[in-house]
């Protein structure tokens, strides 16, 4: 199955350098993989994924190690930002 893979900010630096302008990526995961399944072979460090959206609703850290994934979610994740 497929899904749509966006990293914003400065985690966008973890994926390939053809998507990075568009900061997304079309992201072929296996049947039951979960969150935490996508996220580690891009080696994004844990400190840094901070917001994390499936189709605009808001996945706990609790919950990313077993929240399956479906045919054509969108997988947002976002770092801490600070504003000032």
């Amino acid at each position: 199955m497929q899904i749509t893979f966006k990293l914003f900010a400065s985690l966008g630096d973890y994926l390939p350098a053809s998507v990075r302008p568009g900061n997304e990526m079309r992201l072929p995961v296996a049947d039951g993989a979960t969150i935490a399944q996508v996220i580690e072979p891009f080696g994004l460090p844990p400190k840094l994924v901070h917001l994390v959206l499936v189709n605009g609703k808001y996945i706990a850290p609790d919950q990313r190690a077993s929240h399956v994934l479906q045919a054509d979610d969108v997988l947002a994740i976002w770092p801490p930002i600070a504003g000032g």
